[in-house]
């Protein structure tokens, strides 16, 4: 298997594990009820999750697809759709601004530990 393979699942296993101790250590609650409850809020999960799944994705299209021109089209589709969820989820009220800039510095910090420790692949 592919060492970017094998990175990238560890990769998402430390992503999940972020996830989980986030939701069961409350920083920030939502400035809204949801059902009723107040829920965890920071960092933003969808921020965080899109913004480390699609960046990863991109690095695997770019060095897996061969062909520019379809390569081009994903990736744009990847960074416009993650825009949109990052932004849908700032205007639809759910998070806190702080909650979004939070879930987008952790996934930021994360894909760039991916990044390095890809690069630490002798070749």
């Amino acid at each position: 298997m592919d060492y970017d393979i094998l990175v990238l699942g560890g990769f998402y296993t430390v992503t999940i594990a972020v996830y989980l101790f986030f939701e069961s250590v409350v920083i920030n609650y939502r400035p809204v009820l949801i059902n009723g409850f107040l829920e965890a809020s920071y960092p933003s999960s969808t921020t965080m999750l899109v913004m480390c799944v699609m960046p990863t994705a991109m690095m695997q299209f770019k060095s897996r697809i061969k062909n520019k021109v379809i390569c081009n089209i994903i990736v744009v589709t990847i960074i416009v759709f993650t825009a949109f969820m990052v932004i849908g989820r700032l205007i639809s009220g759910v998070h806190w601004f702080t909650d979004i800039v939070g879930g987008a510095l952790l996934s930021a910090g994360l894909v760039t530990m991916h990044r390095a420790v890809i690069g630490l692949k002798v070749r």
